[in-house]
């Protein structure tokens, strides 16, 4: 069967994988999606599967009653597999993936959300692609399926038919995403007012910012300066003004931020302000506006920063975030 042939003629079938353990916001904010949609457009059947048609626990103990068991519940347009707290090794086996392999060969788009990518990856449907997960299971997904092209940094990633996130709140993002790809931007708009949600968080969006991916500070000294520089990244910091509001040398300072951050003071306030430019660009503000709010003193120099982090302008970035494909065009691009 043409797997780019399986599209219902009304309404498009959404498939959600339910097993014993699952991550119950990994699915529901999805689904919620779909049906949000439905009230605009009326163009997703919503079906819950398990592997035996039977009911599962999900993460907050209670019940949750399926449509079908997988075999039986025909072809679908999406398919998507959600995650769990549990580690994959536990829940990603038997038959869970013998049904989700079933179901990988009847449907249109495979989608994973958080933990989700390792049942995907376990049947061979990540290799030579681009992929994500939530930021906790993206070394172990990287070590274990060298052949997955692991995005560590990015809240979704298309790739072809198959599309990852990085779990719970981007598994809406994603949703939406895919809402538009089927119906067009003003309806995935719509959706998300409807949600209360943001509508322009695309797929290339960064996880997490600068600040939370470094090392939590060890010393009163480190952590003292973190705090200052994050609460005004674009205030002009000099390391030695920053060695003295610590009352310690810079070569101390230095050393500080080394051992602990594995980062120089001045690399630290750089990555912070760029996070800052980032961030507005996202919110669409003018490129001007963002080089002087984060502290680079021209757009000259946002733009170099952009190029050097990036590979591209800050204008380009910033057409990049307005709708949720603009990753996703990238990618198959």
């Amino acid at each position: 069967m043409n797997r780019a042939s399986i599209v219902t003629a009304q309404r498009r079938r959404i498939g959600i994988l339910l097993f014993d353990g699952v991550k119950m916001l990994d699915y529901v904010g999805p689904a919620e999606v779909f049906v949000e949609a439905n009230q605009a457009v009326g163009g997703y059947e919503i079906v819950l599967l398990s592997a035996d048609g039977g009911d599962v626990a999900t993460s907050v103990g209670g019940k949750v009653s399926v449509h079908a068991a997988a075999a039986d519940a025909g072809v679908f347009d999406t398919v998507i597999v959600p995650g769990s707290e549990q580690p994959p090794e536990i829940f990603a086996r038997g038959a869970l993936l013998d049904a989700a392999r079933g179901l990988a060969g009847r449907t249109r788009r495979l989608v994973s959300i958080c933990s989700g990518a390792f049942v995907l990856a376990i049947l061979g449907e990540l290799d030579g692609h681009r992929a994500t997960t939530h930021w906790k299971f993206t070394k172990d997904l990287a070590r274990r399926f060298p052949e997955v092209l692991v995005q560590p940094d990015s809240i979704f990633v298309r790739d072809g038919r198959v599309y990852t996130s990085a779990g719970v709140a981007a598994g809406i993002d994603l949703a939406l995403s895919l809402v538009e790809e089927d119906h067009g931007a003003d309806v995935a708009r719509q959706v998300a007012q409807l949600l209360l949600v943001y509508m322009h968080r695309s797929g290339g969006q960064s996880q997490f910012s600068a600040s939370l991916r470094a090392p939590a500070p060890r010393t009163r000294i480190v952590r003292q300066i973190t705090d200052l520089i994050e609460a005004d990244p674009a205030r002009p910091y000099s390391v030695g003004e920053l060695a003295k509001e610590a009352n310690v040398s810079v070569r101390h300072l230095t050393r500080l931020f080394r051992d602990e951050l594995d980062t120089s003071p001045a690399e630290y306030v750089g990555a912070l302000r760029f996070d800052m430019a980032r961030i507005q660009l996202e919110a669409g503000a003018s490129v001007t506006a963002v080089a002087a709010a984060a502290g680079f003193g021209s757009t000259e120099a946002l733009r170099r920063t952009f190029i050097a982090r990036l590979g591209i302008s800050p204008s380009k970035y910033q057409q990049r975030f307005r709708t949720t494909q603009a990753a996703s065009r990238a990618a198959v691009n």
